[in-house]
């Protein structure tokens, strides 16, 4: 029985540490697979989410949480990234934390 190729998958996670919300949102543009437009969803949203986090971060720098909060999300979106990159590996679809549902 034959496996599935799962690197445009793997490489759709990554792409988030990479490019943002862009490279992701070109994944879920460009191709035709089911299990890849999931995964790119899922790291579409996240990305979204992230962003909407670090604006929200900088936002409450003035009232000094921001310092702490932008390091501690940012770290979180390497960690998050790598452990759905991991997953996509194993052919897992794999929920961010704290991502909001964006596309479905």
């Amino acid at each position: 029985m034959a496996q599935k190729d799962n690197t445009l998958n793997v490489i759709t996670h990554v792409l988030g540490l990479l490019t943002s919300w862009l490279g992701p949102l070109i994944v879920l543009l460009v191709t035709k697979d089911k299990t890849t437009k999931q995964h790119a969803r899922k790291a579409l949203n996240w990305q979204l989410s992230y962003m909407i986090y670090m604006i929200i971060s900088f936002v409450l720098m003035f009232v000094l949480i921001g310092f702490l909060l932008i390091p501690i999300i940012a770290i979180l979106d390497i960690v998050f990234c790598i452990m759905a990159a991991v997953k996509a590996g194993k052919n897992e679809l794999w929920d961010y934390p704290l991502a909001i549902p964006f596309l479905k």
